[in-house]
């Protein structure tokens, strides 16, 4: 028998196991508790101040004033007479008064009318009912003078630019609707 057999010991003490042998492991870090109750803090901290900015947020929405919308018959007549501005000049004019016209007609009632040639336009209103037959004649009457001016470099005078106004302004009026109608003239009556 060899002395491996005799011990079973003596076989690492005489070299021939030396693969077993192993380095020592580096330290195990432990966790400090309280870094973790740090990070929570912190986690806590910005998730306060992210509310904190929602809530100022919806506050200041909340108190912002709406932007009041102006109806079409009195931006149409307001414009009309920012027009009146430019009656030395025919084709500004007139490009100024028919815009504010198909302008009016398209917010009044939603009926595409800017990007429409006056021919299209016209043919297209002859089949609705938002306008009476003699609203109708007056408004391509209207619209053929001013594209006489804008495309056709005919020079009105000023009378024929005024009674241009006047048809324009007639139109937004008998189309404005009937409740402004009714508050205008009350309004009138308490002053």
């Amino acid at each position: 028998m060899t002395a491996t057999n005799l011990h079973p010991h003596s076989a690492v003490a005489a070299g021939a196991g030396t693969n077993d042998l192993r380095d020592i492991k580096p330290p195990i870090d432990i966790p400090n508790g309280w870094v973790w109750v740090g990070w929570m803090l912190a986690g806590l901290a910005v998730a306060a101040l992210v509310f904190w900015a929602w809530r100022y947020w919806q506050k200041r929405r909340a108190q912002a004033p709406p932007v009041p919308v102006v109806p079409p018959h009195i931006q149409a007549k307001q414009k009309l007479r920012e027009a009146l501005a430019l009656i030395g000049q025919p084709r500004e004019f007139c490009i100024a008064v028919s815009d504010t016209i198909r302008w009016y007609l398209e917010g009044r009632f939603d009926f595409h009318a800017p990007e429409r040639t006056t021919e299209e336009f016209l043919y297209e209103l002859q089949g609705t009912n938002l306008l009476t037959p003699d609203q109708k004649g007056s408004l391509g009457e209207f619209l053929k003078r001013c594209d006489l001016v804008k495309f056709a470099k005919y020079e009105p005078g000023p009378p024929e630019l005024h009674d241009l106004h006047d048809s324009a302004l007639r139109l937004v009026e008998e189309t404005e609707p009937i409740m402004a109608t009714l508050q205008a003239v009350k309004a009138g009556e308490q002053t």
